[in-house]
């Protein structure tokens, strides 16, 4: 069903509109989050569905995992026979193993104020050792784990396996997401991890036209329970979507993401890349800004989905350095993401291509958020000269 958009309030004392405060605070570095109220949520997009031409998805009967009807059918019945009996330090020294080991293998212990051998031409840590909330001493640590964990989340081109679904329908949906963010208030990180539950959920599980915008309200839900600190509650993911679903079906809709998911939603996302490699330059926030809009972008480009998230970050951190005539891909920054410039060049060229292409006025939501002063107008520069590109990367 048609909806206009939410109408911003007038203003705010000192002449900054409050979508401009809102905004402003979090392109700086991550501020207090306002707790939200429910039903309506506060600054909530009027009700309507991701898919306006879909009009009867309420009146839809969705068959989902992990119904109470099943449940009824096939009761589970427990062993009346306990098993042995374990102590619970044998207990806690099994789990501490395991976590410890993972699938990535044991990892040796960093003892107290050590860090990995790092060169000083590349050490950007050390001048944070008193602030504790940085981890300077182990940064590069965590960073070069995520990396590790990346291969575990390599995505391929789902769509030939999802015959009621097009890449413009996944699209749609990425585009809504990003309204859903904006006026919840909603860390970035958690559109970026909503959009990846998304693809991994649907890269296993077909899924029909009428039941997509139900998994994404569902993934921004679970985004949210994993990195908002006060998210937002089930009715407030029903009331976006125009009440299109009941609660029990958001509810098993999550219960089946996590568990096709193995429970595993700490997938790495682009952006906590982006904002480590650009500290490593010492790029200014207009800079971050515009690799950022380009790494947003990328969320509804379907031929960068395979793409891995620190590889995605550095070509789109690479593209705004040039268009701001930085520089090109320096030596720390080769330390620090491990790529070189000849690994960028191919997912550059990728990301160019889907910027130039011409706009469509469906898929207006980060354009629009972009072309704000407190995001410095970033989606209103010229694209960067494709003779410009090629130069640099040859």
């Amino acid at each position: 069903m048609p909806a206009t958009r939410v109408k911003k309030p007038a203003g705010t004392a000192g002449g900054k509109t409050a979508k401009a405060a809102k905004v402003g605070s979090e392109n700086q570095e991550e501020g207090p989050q306002v707790k939200r109220s429910s039903s309506p949520p506060h600054g909530a997009p009027k009700k309507r569905t991701a898919f306006i031409d879909i009009t009867n998805a309420h009146k839809v009967q969705i068959s989902l995992p992990g119904r109470k009807k099943d449940a009824a059918k096939n009761p589970v019945k427990k062993s009346a026979v306990p098993g042995p009996p374990r102590a619970r330090g044998h207990l806690k020294n099994r789990s501490a193993s395991a976590a410890s080991e993972g699938r990535e293998g044991p990892r040796p212990p960093l003892l107290a104020g050590q860090r990995r051998h790092t060169p000083a031409q590349f050490d950007m840590d050390s001048e944070n050792a008193d602030d504790c909330f940085l981890c300077p001493d182990y940064a590069k640590e965590i960073f070069d784990y995520l990396k590790q964990r990346e291969e575990r989340f390599v995505l391929r081109d789902y769509m030939p396996t999802q015959p009621g679904l097009t890449v413009e329908m996944r699209a749609v949906l990425v585009d809504w997401l990003v309204e859903v963010q904006e006026n919840f208030e909603l860390f970035h990180e958690t559109l970026y991890l909503a959009v990846k539950v998304t693809d991994h959920y649907l890269s296993t599980v077909p899924v029909h036209r009428e039941t997509l915008q139900l998994v994404g309200s569902t993934a921004m839900l679970i985004a949210s329970k994993f990195e908002e600190r006060s998210p937002p509650c089930v009715e407030d993911f029903l009331y976006i979507c125009d009440d299109a679903y009941g609660r029990e079906e958001l509810i098993s809709m999550e219960a089946s993401i996590l568990q096709t998911l193995a429970f595993d939603i700490n997938i790495p996302i682009p952006y906590r890349f982006l904002r480590r490699y650009a500290k490593c330059v010492g790029a200014g926030m207009d800079t971050l800004t515009l690799a950022r809009y380009y790494c947003e972008m990328s969320l509804m480009d379907m031929e960068l989905v395979p793409e891995r998230a620190s590889l995605l970050a550095s070509a789109c951190l690479l593209m705004a350095l040039l268009a701001k005539g930085l520089g090109g891909w320096s030596p720390v920054l080769q330390f620090h993401a491990g790529y070189q410039k000849a690994d960028l060049a191919p997912v550059v060229r990728k990301l160019h291509g889907a910027l130039a292409a011409p706009p469509d006025d469906k898929l207006r939501a980060i354009r629009n958020k972009y072309s704000h002063r407190v995001f410095f107008e970033v989606a209103l520069l010229p694209l960067l000269e494709q003779e410009v590109l090629d130069e640099a990367l040859t």
